[in-house]
């Protein structure tokens, strides 16, 4: 039979595109288990462990968690709209989720999720699912007064999965907390300016903590994208050892 070239470019073609997508997760072996690592958009992301399904601040639209299952916990950072996105909230299905949160995140949901959410503040911990969820400090350096971030105000957060630990850093500089974090198994570090910390920062407080894997995420900023490839490079240059993934954060659709 006769297979013509075009059909099998075609047929390539349509391949390259199902590994691309494929290829945008990791998964990740626990000691009881397998947790899987799904960049959504910016700073958003979905963990997925043992049934159990986590979002990280759901932003940019319900389209985006379609295929998904519904979350179970629903972790949010901080109060600005591409963390707290009520439009993206009120179109995915959040009736059986644990809402955990930043008191000022609290304060800004509407009423139907109030027997829904569990506050922590800076430095809390939570038990959910058989994960701890502990919340870190997140916020801008100098500390003044109109911080884009002041200290208190958002959450970053550690995920203590079987015997991963995770941590999400949110909208943050190189904070003495980052610094003196401890066994990360696998970081997700904010880069853009003018609202967290530039590539230098970000590449110097990574080889401060050592995380074993470091995702650079929530890259966008107000000229456009921080160079992640180059932020790989200044870490890789004095650590070979860490792992720097470099995943698409910004799907064009």
């Amino acid at each position: 039979m006769k297979i013509s070239i075009s059909f099998i470019a075609i047929v390539t073609f349509i391949s390259g595109i199902s590994f691309a997508q494929q290829s945008n997760f990791d998964e990740l072996k626990t000691s009881k288990g397998t947790l899987k690592i799904q960049p959504i958009l910016h700073g958003s992301l979905i963990l997925s462990h043992n049934n159990n399904t986590i979002f990280v601040d759901p932003y940019g639209g319900a389209n985006l968690y379609k295929n998904q299952k519904s979350p179970d916990i629903i972790l949010i950072t901080d109060i600005h709209g591409d963390h707290l996105d009520q439009k993206t909230l009120d179109n995915i299905e959040t009736s059986q989720s644990v809402f955990i949160v930043p008191q000022a995140v609290a304060n800004k949901l509407p009423e139907k999720y109030a027997s829904q959410i569990v506050v922590l503040k800076n430095g809390q911990g939570v038990h959910r699912m058989d994960y701890f969820i502990q919340a870190i400090p997140m916020y801008n350096l100098p500390e003044v007064a109109d911080s884009k971030h002041p200290k208190g105000r958002g959450n970053g957060y550690i995920l203590t999965i079987e015997n991963k630990r995770i941590y999400i850093s949110g909208d943050t500089e190189d904070t003495e907390e980052m610094r003196k974090l401890q066994n990360i198994d696998v970081a997700f570090v904010c880069i853009n300016l003018p609202f967290t910390m530039d590539i230098h920062q970000a590449a110097s407080a990574v080889l401060e903590f050592k995380p074993t894997i470091v995702y650079p995420y929530h890259f966008r900023g107000s000229n456009g994208f921080s160079d992640v490839a180059e932020f790989k490079k200044l870490v890789n240059s004095k650590n070979n050892t860490l792992d720097v993934r470099l995943k698409d954060w910004y799907p064009k659709n």
